[in-house]
């Protein structure tokens, strides 16, 4: 393989990455950890070796939002055509919990108490030979309101629920389950 900028920027990247994920897990106690990993195109992933290099986080910060009955939030993605957690890209100068809040109001207009860190996934990403990863933090809160209203300035965001079981085609639906059951089943 030559070395290339594309080999620098991946090489940035989980450097900014390693960081980015020990001062998330340093600061949190009792989340769940995944691994994941995607195959991407060259343009795709120089996109999110850049974000990650800028961030530490490829896919920016969610906010798992649930009501005490147990109900989970989920909004409708339309580019990935999937319900999804509320959350997007880290802005200049915000924290992970920030974004996740930010995130959480503009796509579904939900205000919530933040109880801490549910899910840390490190999320390895691939591209022929080259290869990177960022941390996705999802934060956990118990929701104040209630009633969702989608204001999304990006409009990718169509529809915001609330499930007492997750649909089949709720992205990361696997982890999702095994953190309601942490949650609720193990913790009370």
């Amino acid at each position: 393989m030559t070395l290339d900028d594309l080999w620098f920027l991946a090489t940035e990247a989980e450097q900014h990455a390693e960081q980015a994920y020990h001062r998330l897990t340093d600061a949190y106690t009792q989340f769940l950890e995944f691994d994941r990993t995607y195959e991407v195109s060259r343009y795709r992933f120089r996109t999110l070796a850049q974000r990650v290099s800028e961030t530490g986080a490829p896919y920016g910060a969610h906010t798992a939002v649930y009501r005490p009955s147990g109900e989970l939030l989920l909004v409708w993605h339309e580019g990935v055509d999937m319900w999804v957690l509320p959350g997007g890209g880290v802005h200049e100068g915000e924290s992970y919990r920030e974004t996740a809040e930010r995130e959480l109001y503009e796509e579904a207009g939900v205000e919530a108490d933040y109880e801490g860190l549910a899910i840390a996934t490190r999320t390895s990403i691939r591209c022929g030979d080259y290869s990177t990863w960022g941390v996705l933090p999802v934060f956990q809160a118990r929701a104040e309101t209630t009633t969702p209203t989608v204001d999304d300035p990006d409009g990718e965001i169509t529809d915001a629920k609330w499930f007492d079981e997750l649909p089949a085609n709720t992205r990361d639906r696997e982890q999702l389950v095994a953190w309601q059951e942490d949650r609720f089943i193990s913790r009370g």
